[in-house]
């Protein structure tokens, strides 16, 4: 009989067990909000998912009477576009920066204990300092996201470099090729797949620094509704922003490593072998 941890499952089984916790937790979830509201039919904790598609329906497709605006999609694109701009800068930062760190001892040698201390300091006790030094617009925001996961991607990308094989710096020297021609022919080209992942794994920490700056100080965007939500125990609509977040956070993943399998197939390759 052959070891557990030498067992693959087959594909209908494979399927199976992706379903299986999302099955057990909706099933789960019924069964609370029957037995709560089988107790108390205004209970608001665990809404019924009638409850939850009308409270869907009312922001996702129908015009606020206030503002005469579909709610749902004015605060994605609020946030989105806050997101994609502090994750477009907090990129580009981290590879030119963390290039640097990794291949240049003078570099290496005057920021990477700078950076390490930079990347413990937790944000969110840095978002008061952020509103006061750049206000409640958009432009905090923004920097809550850089400040929170730059610092990550500087010091990942440092070490993605630092752990490229010597022997290919030497023989670019050999062949004659300057600073900068090993940066863009040697270190880019190998970088980039790389960085894909470092940006994967920093987009939960993205989430969480805008929802908490929009909660704080905002008039639009998911963080700002939900929160503002709250002061009415409105989990009907609640439950389905938060799924929806997910939604979105889930789709920039699988965004990214779809990019990264078709740019870069060699990397998907080399490590799987």
């Amino acid at each position: 009989m052959p070891r557990l941890v030498n067992r693959r499952p087959g594909r209908a089984t494979r399927v199976a067990l992706v379903a299986l916790p999302f099955v057990l937790a909706v099933t789960a979830y019924a069964i609370g909000s029957h037995i709560r509201l089988s107790e108390n039919p205004n209970d608001k904790l665990l809404p019924s998912f009638a409850a939850l598609a009308d409270g869907l329906s009312r922001f996702a497709f129908e015009p606020d009477r206030r503002t005469g605006e579909i709610l749902l999609w004015v605060d994605t694109v609020a946030s989105l576009g806050r997101l994609a701009i502090g994750i477009a800068v907090s990129t580009m930062l981290g590879l030119a920066v963390g290039i640097g760190v990794g291949l240049l001892p003078y570099a290496r040698t005057t920021l990477a204990s700078f950076l390490a201390v930079l990347s413990m300091i937790p944000p969110l006790s840095v978002l008061p300092i952020l509103f006061i030094v750049f206000g409640l617009g958009e432009l905090s925001k923004v920097m809550l996201i850089v400040f929170g996961i730059a610092p990550f991607l500087m010091r990942d990308v440092a070490l993605r470099v630092g752990e490229l094989p010597a022997e290919q710096i030497v023989k670019a020297q050999t062949l004659g090729a300057s600073t900068w021609q090993i940066v863009t022919r040697v270190v880019l080209p190998q970088t980039w797949p790389r960085l894909i992942d470092a940006v994967r794994l920093s987009l939960g920490a993205a989430w969480l620094f805008l929802i908490a700056a929009e909660a704080i100080a905002s008039e639009s965007g998911l963080g700002y509704r939900i929160f503002l939500l709250r002061r009415y125990l409105a989990m009907d609509v609640i439950l389905p922003y938060v799924a929806w977040i997910t939604i979105l956070a889930f789709l920039f993943d699988w965004a990214l490593r779809r990019l990264q399998a078709r740019a870069f197939p060699w990397f998907a390759s080399e490590r799987r072998g």
